[in-house]
């Protein structure tokens, strides 16, 4: 029989402790963020029916493009092509799930606010720090047209960030309104078909600089490839319009909403826009959350199959270095908006909704890149196996840890003190208890601190070298092993 080759399938990748522990440390302080506001927990599946899902994935018109669906093994080789629980579907995000909950459940108080995180899937190209499978970590309130919501939003973001350890000066969440770009594309004039090719324009603003979108705002321009990218066709005038609102942005709130209200104030939909984030501004001025923290930003372009108000992204603008030693700008770390109409397509009745989310794989890289390297170890404590014949003592021990509320591991595999202490190193268990026949005949333990003698314990080669001027090493009795390792535990 032949073997098979341990692969994996494209664009799935495995993660290892330390990533998982960083993680976990990750969405321990957010999800403290999210439910000090008041957010409660929600579990969907990972499969839906597909035209539950909807097309809303980006980029897709079909909701079967770009997500993994399969047929529905309940319903065999013979049902009709039409049964719409036909097709099922791995979740490509967590807000079409929630769509889904809130018109399923109408008893659900209003408004519901959830937090939820979650796997989701995509068949999408896979990339550098691209992939298929990743997780999302979103809040979201259903059943609220208040902007008050939408603020909080904000104060959600920017809470998030710094409970993460970024400073003021090291993110900003940047808003801006659908219905405010809506009437630029009326001052403009524009049909919907240019309307759409004017959004995505704007979208490549940081890619292309602002004389890539004049191009292609205008007959478009060649791509790195040299392929024709087809451009919006607006007029000069048109163009003028656009870039006066592009450069409406970069200085304090209230002077950007007063420029777009000069700019759109006198369409319906732009002032609707001017008015939403006026209030926005209003409060979280009086929440403390100043122009260091939250922008109103235009070029903020998210969401163009479902957005319907204000948009938000939270962004690292700290300067990090990477693996390579060089300096760049993160970007985009969360993302989020008013969607309105995504329960409505359920039950035909509009359901207000407001929410974003954190890119949890995203964060993590960025996480990596300005912390320390997180242990992978979930012990607090390595027994080293110093007589096989006492082994019976060392699991008892470790028990008796276990026990008083301290994670406790007996060393199970082969090799001398040597190998168990840099094992214990190299997983990052912070303290060894160690005993042999001189420490038994005593009635002792020693308890080495693992940080502390790094250096010095790599070299071990022999319990005496062990036991000669260690620092790092201390003798406790036996009965006060127990209280002995919790204070240290509880100190670090």
């Amino acid at each position: 029989m032949a073997r098979p080759e341990p692969r994996l399938v494209k664009g799935f990748r495995d993660i290892f402790a330390g990533d998982v522990a960083l993680k976990r440390e990750m969405i321990d302080a957010v999800r403290q963020v999210y439910e000090r506001y008041g957010y409660i927990p929600l579990e969907t599946p990972a499969v839906e029916y597909v035209d539950v899902l909807g097309k809303f994935l980006p980029e897709a018109e079909r909701p079967d493009a770009g997500i993994f669906s399969f047929r529905n093994p309940d319903l065999g080789a013979k049902a009709s092509a039409n049964d719409p629980d036909l097709w099922l579907a791995l979740r490509y995000d967590l807000t079409a799930p929630l769509a889904r909950v809130a018109a399923q459940y109408v008893e659900l108080p209003k408004p519901f606010r959830r937090y939820q995180i979650g796997t989701v899937w995509r068949y999408e190209k896979p990339g550098p720090g691209r992939f298929r499978e990743f997780m999302q970590f979103d809040f979201d309130a259903v059943g609220t047209p208040r902007m008050a919501a939408d603020a909080e939003v904000c104060c959600v973001i920017c809470d998030a960030m710094e409970a993460l350890g970024f400073g003021r000066s090291d993110y900003i969440v940047k808003v801006n309104d659908r219905k405010i770009m809506q009437g630029v594309l009326e001052v403009c004039g524009a049909d919907a078909e240019k309307s759409l090719a004017v959004l995505r324009a704007i979208d490549k603003l940081d890619r292309l600089g602002e004389e890539g979108v004049i191009d292609l705002l205008g007959p478009g321009r060649k791509d790195e490839s040299g392929d024709k990218m087809e451009g919006a066709g607006l007029s000069k005038d048109q163009i003028n319009v656009v870039l006066r609102y592009l450069r409406s942005g970069f200085t304090e709130r209230d002077k950007v909403i007063a420029e777009l209200e000069q700019l759109v104030g006198q369409t319906p939909t732009g002032a609707t826009g001017v008015a939403e984030l006026r209030q926005i501004d209003e409060y979280l001025t009086a929440l403390g959350y100043q122009d260091d923290r939250v922008s109103i930003d235009p070029t903020v372009i998210r969401g163009l199959a479902y957005y319907t108000g204000p948009v938000f992204e939270g962004v690292i603008t700290k300067p990090i270095k990477d693996e390579e030693g060089n300096t760049r700008q993160f970007g985009s770390v969360y993302g989020g908006g008013r969607y309105d109409d995504l329960v409505e397509r359920f039950t035909g009745v509009k359901v207000p909704a407001t929410g974003a989310s954190i890119g949890v794989d995203r964060m993590l890289e960025a996480l990596k890149l300005v912390r320390e390297p997180a242990s992978t170890a979930t012990a607090h404590v390595l027994v080293v196996v110093v007589e096989q014949a006492r082994m019976t003592w060392y699991l008892e021990m470790a028990q008796k840890l276990r026990n008083a509320g301290l994670n406790a591991e007996v060393f199970l595999g082969e090799g001398g003190m040597g190998k168990q202490v840099k094992y214990a190193d190299k997983v990052g268990i912070p303290y060894a208890l160690i005993a042999g026949g001189d420490e038994f005949a005593r009635n002792v333990v020693q308890i080495k601190d693992m940080a502390a003698g790094a250096a010095a314990s790599a070299k071990v080669a022999s319990r005496d070298e062990w036991r000669k001027g260690q620092p790092a090493q201390r003798e406790i009795p036996i009965a006060d092993v127990v209280a002995e390792l919790q204070q240290l535990t509880k100190s670090r």
